[in-house]
């Protein structure tokens, strides 16, 4: 996973590398998708700690990563020196030459301005260019969504309160945008992915202090380990059943193409 709304406390690299690797993982059968050939260039927007820009460059291809967290980037640049990583911002990112295909996994449910995001990868595809990615989509990570809610309700705090992090879209309102950005969509699927939280020690509760951040900033003073203790217990039972922690996730794949004149 990578973003462009970084929290105000950024990243915990460590935990991301050590406790949510499998997103890179879930993004591997997205390259299939992509399918980077030997000296094209390829962007990817939100590259993270840099898995799958490697992936990318093994497969011949010259390859950019941008993250708009600095730490991510230096932990990409760390653990692939030969490969080129950048801090940018999805939303209003630039390249000094066009790119023969725009690839993100994970990233732009973060960017809550998709049209801006949209815009800046057309100016970076050269004609007849692809954007390929996966994104969290309508009713993704519901359950604990509203666990949160739920958790901060029984504090006093409003669900007006806290400052949603995501952009999850239904289908046809993400094709409308991209349509109206000049793309061609060939490619589209929405699905549910139940996503198990093994690599996460604390199961839940790890994915709620990485990812959950917005939700807890608003919980009152000492009050944020109570919303995750909360919220686990409220999810208990549908997420992990059978001990278990599985994430109710739902993903948006698609392929795009500029038109090439």
């Amino acid at each position: 996973m990578a973003k462009a709304d970084v929290p105000e406390s950024g990243w915990d690299v460590g935990l991301y590398d050590k406790s949510f690797g499998f997103i890179a993982r879930y993004g591997t059968d997205l390259l299939e998708l992509l399918r980077p050939q030997p000296g094209e260039r390829i962007l990817d927007l939100g590259c993270g700690t840099g898995a799958l820009a490697a992936e990318i460059a093994a497969r011949g291809s010259q390859v950019i990563g941008i993250d708009s967290d600095p730490d991510m980037v230096a932990r990409a640049q760390a653990q692939y020196p030969a490969l080129r990583f950048a801090c940018a911002d999805g939303r209003s990112f630039g390249l000094d030459e066009p790119v023969d295909a725009v690839f993100s996994n994970a990233a732009l449910h973060w960017m809550k301005t998709p049209e801006t995001v949209i815009d800046c990868v057309a100016r970076a595809l050269r004609p007849g260019g692809r954007f390929v990615a996966e994104m969290g989509a309508d009713k993704n990570v519901a359950t604990i969504t509203e666990a949160l809610y739920q958790a901060l309700a029984e504090l006093g705090v409003a669900r007006a309160a806290v400052d949603f992090p995501w952009y999850f879209p239904r289908t046809g309102a993400y094709v409308a945008l991209l349509e109206a950005g000049g793309f061609e969509v060939t490619y589209l699927h929405y699905f549910a992915r139940p996503t198990p939280l093994d690599d996460c020690e604390n199961g839940l509760a790890d994915w709620l202090r990485m990812f959950g951040q917005n939700f807890l900033n608003t919980a009152p003073a000492n009050r944020a380990e109570r919303v995750i203790e909360r919220t686990v217990e409220l999810t208990r039972d549908r997420l992990c059943p059978d001990g278990r922690w599985i994430a109710d996730y739902t993903r948006l794949r698609f392929v795009a193409l500029k038109p090439a004149s």
